[in-house]
């Protein structure tokens, strides 16, 4: 997905499988459709080889058996995105070469995954990402650093400095976030209703 004159954002392309020795999986929400979609055209063994890490979020239910079906390696069901950080760490930290790597669901998530595998030295071109479901924002403000998720409004509130913030087509591949700046830095009080 490539939208128009926003050329820091990131492409989303969907999964495809690869070969490789492990198959690292990341989803939440409706991320996990992206991996059930995959499984369509994946080679036999594929999933024998996959540990997926899932945080439903508000598709809870809905799709965990699925991906019990598909007989991963490994499924881990966590409830945040901050809780499964650690898990795809450790992961990361004892992965092969030859390990792909799948991100899958709305940008916070998939935008933290890749910081924590680049972390890890993984190549950001060697990691597949499919945008899928919210079309939320992660944006970090400009002026505190502090990261506001979920963020759907414009202007938007930090939810660290309580600045409204003007949210930028500027993503931050580093970061994994947008950024937002004080939209009323020179005549407090100004800011438009989000």
């Amino acid at each position: 997905m490539l939208v128009e004159g926003i050329k820091s954002r990131p492409v989303y392309e969907p999964l495809a499988a690869r070969p490789g020795t492990m198959n690292l999986m990341v989803a939440d929400a409706e991320g996990a459709a992206a991996i059930l979609d995959l499984a369509a055209s994946a080679p036999p063994g594929f999933f024998s080889r996959a540990r997926i890490i899932y945080i439903p979020r508000e598709a809870s239910g809905r799709y965990e058996e699925a991906l019990k079906a598909l007989e991963p390696f490994s499924l881990y069901v966590g409830p945040t995105v901050s809780a499964a950080i650690p898990r795809l760490r450790q992961e990361l930290a004892t992965a092969k070469m030859g390990t792909q790597i799948y991100l899958a669901g709305t940008e916070g998530l998939v935008g933290q995954a890749m910081v924590v595998a680049l972390e890890a030295g993984v190549d950001h071109a060697s990691i597949q990402r499919e945008h899928r479901g919210s079309e939320e924002r992660r944006v970090q403000c400009v002026h505190c650093k502090g990261i506001t998720d979920h963020v759907t409004t414009q202007p938007a509130k930090c939810e660290h400095c309580g600045v409204m913030m003007l949210v930028r087509d500027h993503y931050s591949r580093r970061i994994g976030a947008f950024q937002g700046v004080c939209i009323d830095a020179e005549e407090p009080g100004t800011a438009p209703e989000p």
